[in-house]
């Protein structure tokens, strides 16, 4: 490691922009997409601002550690699927959930409703066709100016990357899976 002197000034200037909501995106294959969706969704809700958070992939009956403390806390978490493909008994009622949660979400983002909608997994049914990428592209174009959407999940489309103002692509560096160590209670539920 290389010791470096801390900046004496300020290493950014202050955008002059106008304020609205933005689009956000957190993908690739390193671990923290979700973590670092649900601190976005703290920090609105520290605010008092509304948040509602879609899980395209989970259950509608999980109780995964995040969703024990938004319940705690006010924040609505609603799972939209059945699982992960690998756990489901029927790809096509897999399909139709994630289509059927679309238009919840849809609806939520398009209502002006909420400061900040995540849509957490939803790369995966993009990818797996279940859901119409043009109508997710056109829905966060048209969304009210002052809505703020997070999604989460690996292979992000390229249209959608387009259109986002903010991406961040987690990376794996190393992982405790590799290691031959099981998913951890708290860590990563």
């Amino acid at each position: 490691m290389q010791i470096e002197q801390p900046p004496k000034e300020k290493p950014y200037e202050k955008p002059e922009g106008e304020r609205r909501g933005i689009v956000l995106v957190n993908t690739g294959d390193g671990k923290g997409k979700s973590t670092a969706a649900f601190g976005l969704a703290l920090r609105a809700t520290g605010r008092g601002k509304k948040v509602k958070i879609y899980q395209f992939m989970k259950v509608p009956s999980a109780r995964f550690g995040e969703h024990r403390m938004f319940e705690q806390i006010g924040v609505p978490v609603e799972g939209l699927g059945d699982g992960f493909s690998w756990k489901s008994q029927d790809l096509e009622k897999s399909a139709q959930l994630a289509r059927d949660g679309w238009q919840k979400v849809k609806a939520d983002i398009l209502s002006g409703d909420y400061f900040l909608v995540v849509c957490d997994e939803i790369t995966y049914p993009l990818v797996y066709g279940w859901l119409d990428l043009q109508d997710v592209v056109e829905t966060l174009k048209a969304r009210p100016k002052e809505v703020h959407v997070c999604l989460t999940g690996r292979r992000c489309p390229q249209e959608i990357v387009d259109i986002a103002d903010t991406v961040t692509e987690m990376r794996p560096i190393k992982h405790a899976f590799e290691a031959g160590i099981p998913a951890q209670r708290g860590i990563e539920d």
